[in-house]
């Protein structure tokens, strides 16, 4: 099945976030020894917002990984800047936030891409570990939540990118599930109180993606790789960042609180 221009990456933009200043948080990619190795979804994410016309913060843990990033929004156009920070610290969380809005001279609009699964069943997830998973896979999303909502601009967006692990159980990964799962509900109250001022959130759920880390999560969970995927392919990273560039962008206006799922029918047909 041949790729539309926009799930290769690949058309041009069309000005849909023109004038905005957005901060992706989880903006690079894993590394990969694939030779082919295709784009991450946060690294998809920023490129896209950027060839639409918006100034990107690409925040990340790993340095190299956001400046790279933001060397690929440079070359749509852009302004970009890097942010560092490990998302799993509270302080780090404020700073990342002030800092993205310092760079870009304001912020209107925020994604938070981090998330991270592991364990093997109840019997093999310790309480360490779900702490861990947690920590990053919702305790963040809080936090860089918390920290934004009183210096975004009135009429902005925050988009939470989930899992279609928060639909259905198959990933083995009881932490990891629940805690993809939690982005409902923090996703609702986010849109309640930003509501008064026009603060918008809202939440994407991706089904399998075609990412550095989709590859070694089929690698390593086998339903992963036995799934049957009713359009016959796994989404692209590009696939994900359109969803979240139109919550992001004015053609969403009137949409907030909701769970735009991008699993090609996974769930519903076939």
């Amino acid at each position: 099945m041949s790729l539309s221009p926009e799930s290769q990456g690949i058309a041009p933009g069309r000005g849909r976030l023109a004038g905005r200043r957005i901060a992706v948080v989880g903006a690079g990619t894993r590394p990969s020894q694939d030779h082919d190795a295709p784009i991450g979804n946060g690294r998809g994410i920023a490129v896209l917002c950027a060839r639409e016309g918006a100034n990107v913060a690409c925040v990340d843990i790993d340095k190299e990984a956001a400046q790279f990033t933001a060397a690929l929004c440079e070359n749509e156009g852009a302004a970009a800047a890097t942010v560092v920070a490990d998302v799993r610290d509270a302080d780090a969380c404020e700073r990342l936030v002030q800092d993205a809005h310092d760079n870009l001279g304001g912020l209107d609009g925020v994604v938070a891409n981090v998330g991270f699964g592991a364990g093997g069943g109840l019997a093999d997830t310790s309480p360490e570990l779900w702490d861990e998973i947690f920590a990053l896979n919702v305790r963040s999303h809080f936090l860089v939540a918390r920290a934004a909502l009183p210096i975004l601009d009135n009429g902005s967006s925050m988009v939470f990118i989930g899992s279609g692990a928060s639909l259905r159980a198959g990933t083995r990964f009881p932490a990891y599930d629940s805690s993809k799962a939690a982005l409902f509900g923090l996703c609702r109250h986010v849109a309640l109180e930003g509501a008064p001022r026009g603060i918008r959130a809202n939440h994407v759920i991706p089904g399998p993606v075609d990412t550095p880390l989709g590859r070694y999560g089929s690698a390593n969970v086998k339903v992963r790789s036995q799934i049957r995927l009713p359009l016959g392919r796994q989404a692209t990273a590009w696939d994900i960042a359109y969803a979240t560039v139109f919550m992001l962008s004015g053609e969403s206006a009137y949409i907030t609180g909701e769970s735009l799922v991008v699993a090609g029918g996974l769930g519903q047909i076939g």
